[in-house]
């Protein structure tokens, strides 16, 4: 399901007839008293100033790597989540208004949960049709009678809100299935908090971080009996969601682990949650994934995305699931037009909150506005989730739809189109401030005493002209009294500080599995970078001057990058060049190395380049994102747009080629020294780390067997050996210690100093520790005799014996790199076939899969 505010003006429609109503200006053209500082503060701003905190707002949302990725366009380009510069201001007296409707309709729908999977009074009296209920999708069979420990059915709700011309709020829609935003909310507000330090400071909006506490409070409160400190986690489709980023983001804010089906499962009644040699029970689930597809054996039977028995443990009280299974019917459109009488049938009050106008065709009058009104409605399916703006059809696509809807009339709503509020919004460039229309999404959370809202919500602008983006606004609500005010003491909105119990940490083998993998591609991204800047520098020397002492080095090393693809602008087949001195390369071949080069650093569907590697590294990092550090995202975001300046510069002389790998280079390296000083040393470290290991001697091994097990000519050689150290990142150290170039050094201080981190033994060595840390380490495990094995035939070779020249290569030390980097890929594959290898995986039990569209 698509389950964003992104999707209000494309799939809810919306009218703006005339000026409608001003968020900044009261009738007589005043400012009002809410964004009277905010206004101060940029409206005296130049246009170049406003660019700049436009271009900070967006660097910002890439350093927190925030993302949206709507499921419908795969394949397409990316959306970019683009912050707004001007916040939505709320006044306290209407966030009051606001506040009070919002709970009530919380309160409302909660006892409407619980009647519809319990004594179904509202049915059996005609307060709800019954096709209503049991004919929509989100209703679930399986769950009647299953009840949430405590006193609320309904843990958390989310409104999509706007306000019409007459100043009244009006909701577009409930989401009650499992409402996201959260996350993107408080991401939102940290970014804006930052990049407007000043402005926040003199506004004083309301903060988030009490929603947070609230919701984790919340989740624990709703544990089953007898759990005494309970285990939280948050069940994700996973990182192809739309809203991957906000289920990482809310469960790294709360503290609990992010899990998908494969991190779970079932035994004995009760969920478990995998680790390495040992399951952890899990008390609470906050879902995120739709109710029908958690167990594939009582619900959706051809589902990858659930755990096989959750239901039944449901049943037996093992577990408990938030929002419960079977929310999603209250999603159904057709309630709304019903919630008036609903609120005082259920809570003996008026509905303080009304919906946007709507009709069920399930009904005589309801029907007659329709048909009379098509044209100027949105229809939405009283069955499923799908919803049409009958104005933007064509002619002979409206009468189809208006057949399909006469036919079935009970199967359709219609609903008048939404009207926004006009908000200042800055200009798409940043260097003016306009007016856009704007909607909100608000969110509540069930605790003991009732409902909490967050103090604030998710904003966005509607019927964007640019479909490549999510113009998205933080909104701020204003306390009554200045002196009631955000954490002051801080320019940034303050997450909560929660302590993780240490059984809430995730070690499964697929958390394992992509930590491994973050190991191995940003170390290939490094490797690789170091070895195309060392290349690229014999070019430089070489490139025009084939006759100088060492020009032979070059086709070596060009071939090093360009292996084992069949041929290159690096090769030398001109009989002219090569009469001109070995690995000579004509002028007139400059221009295509150089965009080999570029291929080499920037093709992401090239095998072995820069960005291919990086493209990895990211895809694994997001599955993982709880796991990882905030200063992980801002060296992630600071790579991509070097790749993407690069990409973007087709005319590039070679200059930002250079800067490019430089950039990715810095960028391993910081994120090395994230691993080495801020992550806790847990075993999620350890296989990340055997996985840069494994990666670094794949690399050295094949980078030495390219380079050197073959005889030159001595100044070759000698150039030869120099890239070698460069890339190698011991050139320094070499030089330091020998005042001659000889292989049986290079070799002591590549292959066996156990003192230089870069050298076989060390890594072999370092891989062993990392070993014994695993669960199942026994000193002859698997993976740990394949280690042995390596180490002990590092420990018989000579580095002087490797000199041996038999038929002009070295077949001592060619076997020896050999033996090194199968033995490397036999224990990658080892670990990826044993300890980190995920559980065979659901399959359907009868029937193939299908499509499906998750959020």
């Amino acid at each position: 399901m698509t389950d964003v505010l992104a999707d209000v003006a494309m799939r809810s429609g919306y009218r703006h007839d005339g000026p409608g109503y001003d968020e900044l200006l009261d009738a007589e053209g005043r400012i009002r008293g809410q964004w009277e500082e905010l206004t101060a503060g940029l409206g005296g701003r130049e246009s170049a100033v406003l660019a700049r905190h436009r271009q900070r707002l967006r660097t910002l949302v890439d350093n927190h790597g925030i993302t949206y990725n709507p499921v419908d366009r795969e394949g397409g380009p990316s959306v970019r989540w683009d912050v707004d510069g001007v916040p939505l201001v709320l006044a306290a007296d209407d966030w009051a208004q606001l506040e009070r409707g919002l709970v009530q309709r919380s309160r409302l729908l909660d006892a409407l949960l619980a009647d519809l999977y319990g004594d179904l009074r509202t049915v059996r009296e005609g307060l709800v049709p019954p096709r209503l209920v049991f004919g929509h999708s989100g209703y679930v069979r399986a769950a009647h009678g299953l009840t949430l420990p405590g006193p609320h059915q309904l843990f958390s709700h989310a409104v999509d809100v706007s306000r019409g011309t007459d100043g009244r709020f009006r909701v577009l829609r409930d989401l009650t299935q499992a409402p996201s935003g959260v996350g993107y909310a408080m991401a939102d507000r940290r970014v804006v908090a930052r990049a407007m330090p000043d402005l926040y400071q003199a506004s004083g909006p309301r903060p988030l971080s009490p929603f947070a506490q609230a919701m984790r409070l919340a989740l624990r409160d709703v544990a089953p009996v007898g759990a005494e400190d309970p285990v939280v986690v948050v069940l994700s489709p996973g990182t192809s969601s739309e809203t991957a980023f906000d289920q990482a983001y809310i469960a790294g804010t709360l503290g609990f682990p992010l899990v998908e089906a494969a991190d779970l499962t079932v035994r004995e009644g009760r969920v478990w949650m995998r680790s390495l040699g040992s399951l952890t029970r899990v008390d609470v689930i906050l879902r995120r994934v739709d109710a029908v597809y958690t167990d594939p054996l009582d619900l959706r039977p051809d589902s990858q995305l659930g755990v096989v028995g959750l239901v039944e443990v449901l049943r037996r009280g093992g577990v408990t699931v938030v929002n419960t299974l079977g929310s999603g019917v209250l999603e159904n459109p057709a309630l709304a037009a019903l919630l008036p009488s609903l609120c005082r049938a259920l809570l003996d009050e008026d509905l303080l909150l009304d919906s946007v106008p709507s009709f069920w065709g399930g009904t005589r009058d309801g029907l007659s506005a329709i048909t009379s009104r098509f044209g100027d409605l949105v229809l939405k399916s009283a069955v499923t989730s799908e919803t049409v703006v009958a104005g933007t059809l064509a002619a002979a696509d409206r009468e189809a739809l208006l057949a399909r809807v006469t036919a079935r009339p009970e199967r359709w709503v219609g609903c008048e189109l939404a009207e926004f509020s006009m908000a200042p919004t800055l200009s798409g460039d940043g260097t003016e401030i306009g007016a856009a229309p704007v909607g909100v999404r608000l969110f509540t959370v069930a605790q003991r005493v009732g409902f909490t809202p967050m103090a604030g919500g998710l904003g966005e602008v509607p019927g964007s002209d640019d479909p490549s983006r999510v113009l998205v606004k933080d909104v701020w609500v204003r306390a009554r009294s200045l002196s009631v005010t955000a954490d002051s003491a801080a320019a940034t909105e303050p997450m909560p500080d929660f302590a993780v119990p240490a059984t809430d940490v995730v070690t499964s083998p697929r958390v394992l599995g992509d930590l491994f993998w973050i190991g191995r591609y940003s170390e290939r991204a490094e490797d690789s970078a170091r070895l195309l800047i060392a290349v690229r520098e014999r070019y430089q020397d070489y490139r025009f001057r084939p006759w100088l002492e060492g020009s032979g080095c070059l086709p070596v090393l060009l071939a090093t990058l360009t292996t084992p693809a069949p041929s290159s602008p690096f090769e030398v087949a001109d009989p002219v060049a090569a009469a001109e001195g070995p690995g000579a390369i004509r002028i007139d071949a400059y221009r295509a190395a150089t965009a080999e080069f570029r291929s080499l650093t920037v093709d992401v569907e090239r095998l072995g380049s820069l960005a291919q590697s990086f493209a990895g590294l990211d895809k694994a990092a997001r599955s993982v994102r709880d796991q990882l550090s905030a200063d992980t995202w801002t060296v992630l975001a600071d790579v991509q747009r070097a790749l993407d300046a690069l990409a973007d510069d087709p005319a590039d002389d070679g200059s930002v080629l250079g800067v490019t790998q430089s950039a990715v280079l810095g960028g391993m390296l910081a994120l090395s020294g994230l691993g080495a000083e801020s992550m806790v040393r847990d075993l999620g470290w350890h296989v990340m780390d055997i996985g840069k290991r494994i990666e670094r001697g794949l690399a050295l091994s094949a980078l030495l067997s390219a380079t050197l097990t073959e005889v030159r000519d001595e100044a070759t050689e000698r150039a030869l050996i120099d890239s070698v150290l460069v890339a190698a990142e011991s050139a320094v150290t070499f030089r330091r210690r020998h005042r001659r170039v000889r292989l049986a050094a290079v070799a002591q201080l590549l292959l066996f100093d156990t003192t230089n981190p870069r050298s076989l033994v060390n890594l072999l060595d370092r891989i062993q520790e990392n070993l014994r840390a695993l669960p199942d380490s026994s000193g002859a495990s698997q993976p740990e005799l394949i280690v042995q094995e390596l180490l002990a035939g590092l420990r018989r070779a000579d580095p002087v014996g490797l000199e041996t020249v038999a038929d002009g290569t070295r077949p001592e030390l060619a076997d020896l790199l050999t033996t090194i980097h199968s033995g490397l890929s036999e224990l990658s594959d080892v670990l990826l076939r044993g300890p980190l290898s995920l559980p065979g995986g659901t399959r359907p039990l009868w029937g193939g899969s299908e499509n499906r569209i998750a959020t």
